[in-house]
């Protein structure tokens, strides 16, 4: 009997296979790199001032989150952990939204070195502390926009005892019919058409000023241009994730284990890898940051000798 309980576990003593422990491993090391990179951001003026590294602490900070909450709930999943459905929305609210967040964001970080490169005069003003925190908001409120649109569909068409219920918690078990799915997938793609045009956009106008730069202006705008297309490649990760689902759908029909096999290897490429490209960006490419990175790392290497 479940009583009151809002988390039943069926099996505690599953043991660990070899694919969950590198997760673990994997999602460890990316933690730990990503607490040092915040831990970074707040070691000078100059970057909780300026608007790219600003942007850039709020990916950190969608990522470590998600990269936490998924994992979680990847263990759950291993021990066969059920939750109530009215907990697994609470959960699920968080999980959604932080999907987007990062990829809006990234959007909105190739904008910035947009205005930055063909806009030099403008960046300062446009830029500016105030409204990139401004940009922070608009950016979770547009984040929420998919969430809200299947919480309201789940809401429309689940039964009142539903929500009593016990099940494995994923964004899944909100499709009750095939059509939400549907309208998941249009809505998930529109955003993701609207992102990849502006970074398309972006990639065009800094080629233009690239070409006819020289001398110090042509190597920074060669260095925003890589960094526009790292970004179109996370982007690009983020956008084949979507399409996850419907060959999972297709393949668990055929051969469950392949299915399992498929699911393990989508999580690690759309969901961990995706995540530790930002520190790679911007932690390693980014001289400034990376001898402060360095330093900190050094620091706390010292401290636990």
């Amino acid at each position: 009997m479940a009583g009151n309980n809002t988390l039943i576990c069926a099996s505690l003593v599953q043991p660990l296979t070899d694919r969950v422990i590198t997760v673990q491993i994997l999602v460890i090391i990316f933690l730990c790199i990503n607490m040092l990179l915040i831990v970074t951001f707040f070691k000078k003026e100059c970057f909780y001032t300026s608007a790219r590294y600003i942007l850039f602490f709020v990916t950190l900070l969608s990522d470590s989150f998600l990269l936490l909450m998924t994992d979680i709930l990847l263990i759950l999943t291993v021990f066969r952990c059920s939750f109530q459905v009215w907990l697994c929305i609470i959960i699920s609210l968080f999980v959604l939204v932080y999907s987007i967040v990062t990829p809006i964001t990234l959007t909105a970080m190739t904008l910035e070195r947009y205005v930055a490169i063909c806009m030099p005069l403008r960046h300062g003003q446009l830029c500016s502390t105030r409204n990139t925190m401004y940009c922070i908001l608009i950016i979770h409120g547009l984040s929420s926009g998919p969430c809200i649109l299947i919480i309201s569909m789940f809401f429309a068409t689940a039964s009142i005892s539903f929500y009593k219920q016990y099940a494995i918690c994923s964004v899944e078990m909100f499709m009750l019919y095939r059509w939400q799915d549907h309208v998941r997938s249009a809505v998930n793609q529109f955003y993701f058409l609207i992102m990849g045009i502006t970074i398309i956009f972006s990639y065009a106008e800094i080629m233009k000023v690239a070409k006819a730069a020289s001398g110090e202006n042509k190597k920074s705008t060669q260095k925003g241009l890589r960094t526009v297309i790292l970004h179109g490649f996370q982007l690009l990760l983020c956008l084949l994730r979507l399409w996850t689902p419907f060959i999972e759908t297709a393949v668990i029909q055929v051969d469950l284990n392949l299915y399992q096999d498929l699911r393990y290897y989508n999580y690690v490429l759309f969901n961990i890898v995706p995540r530790c490209l930002s520190p790679l960006i911007y932690g390693v490419r980014d001289e400034k940051f990376f001898l402060v990175y360095f330093s900190c790392f050094f620091l706390f290497k010292m401290n636990i000798i």
